[in-house]
């Protein structure tokens, strides 16, 4: 299949983005006939434009290298993978994070949510899922989804399904990626189920997880952590999860699970 041509990329970012030309041209402070052009094909823009344009659309990364290449430009971003030794000391810093989070699980994930690093707490909730879920790439949308993972452990199953499933429909609105598309579709075909417990939310402000274990129920809140004005693809798309527990019984069996 033919690649899209850059003004063909552009529209759909700018359809994406809800944005008419006039909107763009304004924001990129160009005319919207200049604009036009190059939707149209009848102009290049500058590099600096392009970027200019593409600051103003949000557009991620990844497919900004892909702009850059359509209009004739070197791309602007490299990907160097977590574990190579350019990228030593940023993986330090991630291993850093995670293991000050313990005895609580914090793991980082890539951006279709495969596990790239976890601390020594994710083992309490591994316990619970069946071994071939952590067969690589481990997803972890997948190991809190899938029937044979944490879904049967989970006693508000239903409402963590659709806080998952929203959180996925937002990074697809944002980013048009086709692995999370499929990861959707996915996911989506998993059994739902009605939740029996009775409060929605952690105290009245967040959702929580409901975790059944062996010594009881924990729930957790959890936070997400990106690293700022990154330049490298991969660092652009690394997200570190952490888990909370959300009262001080959940943080006492945490504790006692942590020294089984």
């Amino acid at each position: 299949m033919k690649p899209a041509s850059l003004g063909e990329q552009l529209r759909e970012w700018r359809v994406r983005r809800r944005m008419s030309q006039m909107d763009l041209a304004l924001d990129s402070e160009i005319s919207t006939r200049h604009l036009s052009f190059i939707e149209t094909g009848r102009s290049r823009p500058s590099a600096a434009m392009l970027q200019r344009i593409a600051d103003c659309l949000e557009v991620p990364h990844r497919a900004r290298n892909a702009l850059l290449l359509a209009g004739g430009y070197a791309p602007d971003y490299q990907e160097r993978p977590l574990d190579s030794a350019e990228m030593a000391g940023m993986k330090a810093i991630v291993e850093h994070v995670l293991k000050g989070h313990e005895p609580y699980p914090a793991l980082a994930v890539d951006r279709h949510w495969n596990m790239v690093a976890a601390n020594s707490a994710v083992e309490i909730l591994a316990r619970l899922a069946a071994p071939e879920l952590f067969v690589p790439p481990v997803n972890v949308l997948r190991i809190a989804l899938h029937p044979d993972g944490l879904a049967p452990h989970i006693a508000n199953h239903g409402e963590w399904r659709a806080h998952l499933l929203e959180r996925l429909d937002h990074q697809i609105e944002a980013s048009a990626d086709a692995g999370l598309i499929a990861l959707r579709e996915e996911l989506a075909g998993y059994p739902a189920s009605a939740d029996a417990h009775d409060g929605s939310e952690a105290n009245g402000i967040a959702v929580p997880l409901i975790l059944e274990t062996p010594l009881g129920q924990i729930r957790f809140v959890s936070t997400v952590t990106i690293f700022g004005t990154p330049v490298d693809i991969t660092l652009s798309e690394l997200a570190i999860e952490a888990f909370f527990p959300a009262d001080a019984e959940s943080a006492a069996l945490l504790q006692a699970l942590a020294t089984q």
